[in-house]
């Protein structure tokens, strides 16, 4: 039976009424909680909301209540939600080659790894070749296989905040220990140091002081052999690589000092340590350039991609390397292996994603809508003393919650607007509506922001009321 539509252009009508809905989703929930393991989701929300649909910068319910998503997915869908274009390449697809085992070729695969390897080579300057998996963590497990091999060494280095995966080995080079408490002893287990992060400084927070701080301290292990991580005598390191994330991502969407990669990379090439670009939440245009490390002016060794690779429509993940890294005689076949590693939905959907940002300036559309954005966020950080920091590059944001003092972490307001958002009882004019929010920081009191490519003005000044709205609320003013 066809849907009428909703007149005030939401989508359409549910052919259950919403008594209906919300005993259907009532219902789903007890089942939910009786046969679904707690494990592979993450319950945070007090009231767990199941979703119906979705388009553009919007996720429905089950009642088509609309939520204003503002996350996308941890940066999965820059493109939007139900993208028309790459829906049709994975239908297309779907219809022609759904399927095949990775040890054979298709099209879709190299001509997706040929428009990533040009884009390095493009932004970058470094030749080398495109290695593809599913998800996230398993590229990063397989940039550690690279680094061992070239190395000989197991030893990584990593920054505090850092976020890399919850396989075991990924795990072992993030620095929250909560993801490893309960999986036993951690051998491999990276060294962190200090990110640079310029709101929570100790030394301050002019950006020059706090760079120079951040530095002393990668500086220190190579001071004397006494450090445990550098042998004078040998030339020889105990670390293979240093794992870094342009812009943290879990750790708060923290933006470093401009000159401190750079200084970062030279200190890691004079003692023989390999630097991994960890892109999987900032890359493919979510800063404002295709690669999040090409605002820091420097050239990794390996670059980790995922996430909105496929606009979230298929898991697809990898890594770039150099050549001298990755070339067949350094890294041959079997090296490593996924069943599902470069699936055909997910590379006709890859190459679908590459090829709609080489016919828009996506780098222009999102620093001009993250400067807006960001302009909004100020508005707002004026108006209440508890927004501690507001910073931003291209579309990633944040929104740093604090005490009335702006300066103590406030992880309750935070946790209050994340709830509030999800319960979906906005009101915008005749609307109700929800709001999708992600929690992130050392602190877990930052607002990271990470809205679709695509998001509209109005849209944005909609996120602005609705922040508004829920601050409002949340403070009792």
């Amino acid at each position: 039976m066809a849907l009428a539509v909703q007149p005030n252009g939401l989508g359409p009508v549910p052919h259950e009424g919403p008594a209906a809905a919300a005993e259907a989703e009532q219902a789903l929930l007890a089942l939910e909680a009786r046969v679904c393991s707690h494990g592979d989701t993450v319950h945070y929300a007090k009231e767990p909301r199941i979703f119906d649909r979705c388009r553009g910068s919007f996720l429905y319910d089950l009642q088509n209540r609309p939520y204003l998503d503002l996350q996308m997915w941890y940066s999965a869908v820059n493109l939007g939600y139900a993208n028309p274009r790459i829906n049709q390449a994975v239908v297309a697809q779907l219809d022609r080659l759904p399927q095949l085992a990775c040890q054979y070729l298709h099209r879709e695969k190299i001509e997706l790894a040929a428009r990533i390897a040009d884009s390095v080579e493009r932004r970058l300057g470094v030749k080398g070749r495109v290695h593809f998996n599913v998800g996230g963590s398993q590229a990063i497990e397989d940039a550690l296989k690279l680094v061992r091999k070239h190395t000989g060494r197991q030893h990584m280095l990593a920054f505090q905040g850092g976020y890399h995966g919850r396989t075991l080995a990924a795990s072992a080079i993030t620095s929250s220990y909560r993801y490893r408490e309960a999986f036993g002893e951690f051998a491999d287990r990276a060294e962190f140091l200090p990110y640079p992060y310029r709101f929570r400084c100790p030394a301050g927070r002019d950006e020059r002081v706090c760079e120079d701080n951040a530095i002393r301290e990668v500086e220190r292990l190579f001071e004397h052999e006494y450090t445990g991580a550098w042998n004078p005598k040998t030339g020889r390191s105990e670390f293979g690589a240093f794992f870094i994330e342009p812009i943290q991502g879990t750790g708060g969407y923290i933006i470093p000092p401009k000159g401190y990669f750079k200084r970062l990379a030279k200190i890691c090439r004079d003692h023989g340590i390999l630097v991994v670009d960890d892109e999987v939440q900032m890359g493919f245009y979510r800063t404002g350039k295709m690669w999040a490390i090409e605002h820091f002016d420097i050239q990794p060794d390996i670059i980790v991609f995922g996430k909105a690779l496929t606009n979230g429509l298929n898991p697809l993940s990898g890594i770039w390397a150099r050549e001298e890294l990755i070339s067949p005689e350094q890294f041959g076949p079997g090296s490593t292996h996924s069943t599902f590693s470069a699936n055909t939905l997910g590379t006709a959907a890859g190459l679908e994603v590459m090829k709609t940002f080489e016919e828009r300036d996506y780098g222009a559309i999102a620093q001009e809508k993250g400067a807006y954005f960001l302009g909004l966020l100020r508005q707002l950080q004026a108006k209440y003393p508890e927004i501690g920091d507001v910073d931003g590059l291209g579309m990633a944001l944040r929104v740093e919650l604090c005490q009335a003092d702006g300066i103590t972490p406030n992880r309750a307001l935070a946790d209050e607007l994340f709830q509030r958002g999800l319960e979906g009882n906005l009101r915008v004019g005749e609307r109700t509506m929800g709001l999708v929010l992600d929690i992130g920081g050392y602190y877990k009191n930052v607002l990271t922001l990470a809205p679709s490519l695509e998001i509209t003005r109005e849209e944005m000044d909609l996120a602005h009321t609705l922040l508004d709205q829920l601050l409002r609320d949340c403070l009792g003013r």
